[in-house]
């Protein structure tokens, strides 16, 4: 199955990044029979949550995907991330490592900006006590639109003299420039779409191509915030300064060092514990719920109990979860992703494998607003497709748009070229 879209994380230095990436992708109960999770060392598969179509027609209990997993109609779906590395203030200006990141940059669909929510690491991520956390949000912003603007205004004067020679639309002249950074015309479309222009491209002074640039940067890099370490004492007045400041829709937050800690005690058998959720039972829990075995759990000691009680008063009880899970749904929501499931037979939901039981083997994640035809190129390449059916065998049309429960269980009929 194709693994696009690609979610970049990107972090200041000691961000908590790495152990976000760590716990995005070490799930450890649900790799199924996925052959791996590392692709090279900057890019790893982790796992979206969605609800199955299983789930729709009751047929849950013969869900096998060909890769992730699937529980109770909740199935995990791999999904391809970015190691985005080199994120310092001058970035833009080849400091640190700035051009590496702005070339890994260019690659990514979303982004997830692991902040230090506590305030104990400074621009560069060195201990301090007491940093503004919402500095490191608005300057990582302000890096990439300084990157896009600096290359454009470069050589604005030659694109205004051919746009004019040529006379040629806006979008085509500004999809020439912005190609670079992974841009399609429709991404342009959109943001010229949402700014509502009324001056012509030539006569743009220096205020509207800063609306563009802005106005395409929110469009091609869409950035959840992931506030992370919130079980530190300084994170709730940070916490509190940031939701007036940004879009509490784009916030999650989280405690990616929890989530691990978590999963490796469950892994271990001391602990039972799903990813996402607020419960975790020990081996006492289960004997004072009237299990006398405690579940076959083993024996914690004392220091790991108590981290165990800490992290549930802290972090679970408080926040709901450890919010990593989280994190990779609201980038495919900003995202706008789709699952759509591949099926052989549109009646049966088999994929004709030799388990001819096995129902919904594939799920594809595609953008917002993708076609049925769209749909088939992502999946089938250059074959050429004779016809397509839906839901009990009834013919679709190529330029339905897919959505959740429309359109999204599909069977590609091959013809002749």
């Amino acid at each position: 199955m194709p693994r696009d879209p690609l979610i970049g994380l990107v972090g200041k230095p000691s961000a908590g990044k790495s152990s976000t990436l760590n716990s995005l992708t070490d799930a450890t109960s649900k790799v199924g029979n996925f052959p791996f999770t590392t692709i090279d060392p900057q890019r790893a598969i982790g796992y979206l949550q969605i609800d199955c179509a299983c789930a729709r027609y009751g047929l849950s209990d013969r869900c096998k995907p060909n890769y992730g997993s699937c529980v109770n109609g909740r199935r995990s779906v791999p999904i391809e991330l970015l190691d985005v590395a080199g994120l310092v203030p001058g970035a833009h200006q080849g400091k640190g490592l700035g051009n590496k990141f702005l070339d890994d940059l260019r690659h990514a669909d979303a982004l997830i900006h692991v902040v230090d929510v506590s305030g104990t690491t400074d621009a560069e991520g060195k201990n301090t006590r007491g940093y503004d956390p919402s500095v490191d949000i608005a300057w990582l912003r302000s890096e990439i639109v300084a990157w896009i603007r600096g290359n454009l205004m470069e050589k604005w004067g030659s694109i205004r003299r051919r746009h004019i020679a040529i006379k040629g639309n806006p979008v085509d002249t500004l999809q020439g420039q912005f190609s670079g950074y992974g841009s399609t015309a429709a991404v342009v479309a959109r943001t010229l779409d949402k700014l509502a222009l009324k001056e012509p491209l030539e006569d743009w002074s220096n205020e509207t191509i800063d609306r563009v640039v802005n106005a395409f940067t929110d469009e091609k890099f869409p950035t959840v915030i992931a506030l992370n370490k919130i079980d530190h004492p300084d994170a709730d007045k940070n916490i509190a300064k940031i939701a007036k400041m940004q879009d509490p829709n784009k916030i999650v937050l989280c405690s990616a060092v929890s989530e691990i800690f978590l999963r490796k005690m469950a892994k271990q058998g001391y602990i039972r514990y799903t990813e996402g959720s607020e419960f975790v039972d020990t081996r006492d829990d289960l004997i004072a719920d009237g299990d006398p075995d405690g579940g076959g759990l083993k024996e914690m000691d004392e220091k790991n109990k108590n981290r165990i009680e800490n992290l549930k008063d802290m972090v679970l009880y408080r926040f709901g979860s450890t919010g990593v899970v989280h994190v990779l749904s609201k980038a495919a929501e900003v995202l706008g992703l789709v699952p759509v499931f591949p099926v052989r037979n549109t009646t049966t939901f088999a994929s004709g494998a030799n388990d001819s039981r096995a129902v919904f083997r594939d799920c594809v994640l595609v953008k917002k607003n993708s076609t049925v035809a769209d749909v088939g190129r992502k999946l089938m390449g250059d074959a050429p497709i004779a016809y397509i059916e839906g839901v009990g065998g009834t013919r679709v049309a190529e330029d339905h748009i897919v959505g959740v429960g429309k359109d999204d269980i599909l069977s590609f009929k091959i013809g002749r070229g």
